[in-house]
């Protein structure tokens, strides 16, 4: 099991972000940067640097609690956007449920999350954890356990002195209370994308399993060892009852019982040293297009929006002429849904201005590469493969931690003489490491180690994205990949898992 794993029996860690705290109404952008996050958000600046202290705090705790150390700065930070509104929520992403309080995204473009200031901060906390777990662990977690590791996580609150962890969520409670269970073979054995069969009780029920647990010592033991056991490939009802000694009907019964008791939480208190917070005022076109340029790196040209998204980015781009924010903006939205030959020159003015402009590198060498792919002149297609190549090179060296540039450089070498070779694959594997959350760089690894008869290798990076509650198709992906390294077929696959059905109580 990996460290991440084993300090589990150390207990869970979370706290509370303070995201309700409100801030004062204002057009002006502010972005902060700190040691681990960068966070977006109008209002004032001392609030925005009180909550960038409680960030840092938060990862230092999840941290000391998980690796059993401060843990060292992620070499790329996680921004988070915060809004004033479910109106900047819809901006970024339309079809936002009407109860939703904040989302987490991972795109090739962008990984972030955005919330709203004032409707509390559960939503965010919780996929901040999927955010840190992938992060910190390439383990085969059952996905029970990973939604139940984020629930966990989401109710922490922040004392002046101490993290409160463990305190349960009323709404999740009241699930439990009122509504029959999810039959807990379905729950152990139900994968993502499954669980639409199931009742209202599974986040519930993942969320007491996992306090259950992290309840005492004997628990966390316990727990260390059926993580073990599924890991290793054993049946996660089986590993149960070897785990606890008690077969699922004895564990619901139990369950049942810890929830019906005085439910435990717990106190940390440590010593969290100043970091220095840099904070710098937005410029004017902020207002206007920050979040829409977040929606652009979700666009895609069957987008039903993606006409309209892309006359608003030219409306409001022709509103700020010469603005470095509003020109990568326009010449993302022209590459992706517009005149590529404007969103070329867009980027290149963006250049002009600002030359050590990363993202206007990348826009430009992705672009050459879709033409030099595109292309049945070998002349051409060597012309843009080169210029490509020259955009990341300089990308590289102005930000060697950068995922995105060393995606797009092996892109750059797939399907050339001799690839994948050693530097190819390391290439793949700096991606991967930079942003482990985000399926293509675990896909594309995985395949080239396919290729290289790194199989074993290749499902052990697989199936902590297969087993990921919200790896989506990248799940789907990584599940096939597994089951055609393994020989299984799509029937004895859907034959392994169990339905989820309520059970009655």
């Amino acid at each position: 099991m990996s460290r991440f794993g084993r300090h589990l029996l150390a207990g869970a860690a979370a706290l509370t972000l303070g995201l309700t705290a409100a801030l004062p109404a204002s057009a002006e952008w502010r972005r902060a940067e700190s040691e681990r996050f960068v966070v977006y958000s109008e209002g004032s600046e001392s609030t925005l640097r009180s909550y960038m202290r409680r960030l840092e705090i938060f990862d230092r705790v999840l941290n000391v609690k998980l690796t059993n150390s401060m843990g060292e700065a992620p070499g790329r930070k996680l921004p988070i956007y915060l809004v004033g509104s479910r109106a900047g929520l819809v901006r970024v992403r339309p079809d936002v449920g009407d109860n939703v309080a904040g989302y987490y995204m991972t795109s090739r473009e962008d990984i972030f999350a955005l919330g709203i200031r004032e409707a509390g901060d559960e939503t965010l906390l919780h996929e901040y954890a999927h955010h840190f777990m992938f992060q910190n662990s390439a383990y085969p977690y059952p996905s029970w356990f990973v939604e139940g590791f984020a629930e966990y996580y989401m109710t922490a609150e922040f004392k002046s002195d101490r993290v409160l962890l463990g305190k349960p969520n009323a709404a999740r409670t009241s699930w439990l209370a009122g509504s029959g269970w999810l039959d807990m073979r379905a729950l152990l054995s139900t994968r993502p994308g499954k669980r639409a069969r199931g009742s209202n009780t599974y986040y519930p029920l993942a969320w007491l399993l996992t306090h259950w647990f992290w309840g005492n010592v004997e628990r966390q033991r316990q727990l260390d060892a059926y993580l073990r056991d599924v890991g290793a490939g054993g049946d996660p009802v089986e590993a149960m009852q070897r785990a606890t000694g008690m077969d699922i009907t004895q564990l619901r019964r139990e369950l049942r019982r810890y929830m019906n008791g005085r439910i435990p939480y717990q106190a940390v208190i440590m010593d969290i040293p100043e970091v220095p917070i840099t904070v710098t005022v937005l410029p004017p076109s902020a207002d206007a297009m920050l979040l829409l340029g977040q929606r652009v790196k979700l666009l895609d040209k069957d987008d039903e929006d993606a006409a309209t998204v892309l006359a608003e980015v030219r409306r409001q781009a022709a509103r700020f002429p010469g603005d470095t924010l509003a020109g990568l903006i326009l010449a993302r939205a022209e590459l992706t849904v517009g005149d590529a030959a404007a969103g070329e020159q867009a980027a290149n003015a963006v250049l002009e201005r600002d030359p050590d402009n990363v993202e206007a590198m990348q826009l430009l060498a992705e672009h050459d590469l879709e033409a030099a792919y595109a292309s049945d002149d070998n002349d051409e297609r060597t012309r843009l493969m080169v210029r490509a190549q020259r955009h990341l090179g300089r990308a590289f060296q102005i930000d060697g931690e950068n995922y995105l540039t060393f995606m797009l450089l092996a892109r750059l070498r797939s399907g050339q003489s001799g690839y994948p070779n050693d530097n190819d694959l390391a290439t793949l594997e700096f991606a991967h490491a930079l942003a482990p959350q985000l399926p293509d760089t675990v896909l594309n690894l995985a395949s080239v180690l396919i290729e290289t008869g790194q199989q074993d290798r290749a499902v052990g990076l697989l199936e902590p994205l297969a087993n990921s509650p919200h790896g989506g198709g990248g799940a789907s992906a990584a599940r096939a990949m597994i089951n055609e390294v393994k020989g299984i077929t799509a029937e004895q696959d859907d034959a392994s898992e169990g339905e989820a059905e309520p059970e009655g109580d």
